[in-house]
């Protein structure tokens, strides 16, 4: 990848996340197996295609697939090979913290968010394949989105569902 797509991809991805630095993290849930998923701002209520309630959207939200890391300033306190009686605390503790940084770092793009109280919350694939993070922007009437496709990062635009409908 030249260094000028570098820049204007870093450009344009520090555009995309600059909503979410100043929200709270308002609900933290874990879909299969350690999938992570954070919703920030507002929540909108979701049904299931079954009709169950389903895990609420933020305006903006941050999903890691499954290899992530959660940070102090000094060390790794758990990741997603940790024993998972150590992720719930953790996840407790970014519950309701503010979003003060986002950034992406190495070769491959992975994110990184920095919380107000101190830890840091970072993807980090371990498996063949590109990274599995997204970042979805919610506010307004497209959902929009970034991650990585074939090692560069990739934006998109869908229309929001309509009904609220949870897949």
């Amino acid at each position: 990848m030249s260094e000028q797509k570098t820049d204007t991809q870093l450009s344009a991805f520090e555009v995309f996340s600059r909503p979410m630095l100043g929200l709270e993290v308002t609900h933290l849930w874990r879909g299969h197996g350690s999938a992570l998923f954070l919703e920030m701002g507002k929540l909108t209520p979701r049904i299931r295609r079954d009709g169950t309630p389903g895990n609420p959207h933020g305006e903006m939200g941050l999903m890691i697939e499954w290899s992530w890391r959660i940070e102090d300033e000094h060390k790794i306190l758990a990741g997603s090979w940790s024993d998972e009686e150590l992720w719930q605390p953790l996840f407790d503790r970014i519950t309701r913290s503010k979003v003060i940084g986002v950034s992406l770092f190495g070769r491959l793009p992975e994110v990184q968010l920095v919380f107000s109280n101190g830890l840091y919350l970072c993807s980090m694939m371990t498996s063949d394949g590109d990274p599995e993070w997204a970042v979805f922007d919610r506010r307004g009437g497209t959902i929009k989105s970034v991650g990585v496709r074939d090692g560069i990062l990739h934006f998109e635009n869908e229309s929001a569902v309509e009904g609220g409908f949870a897949v």
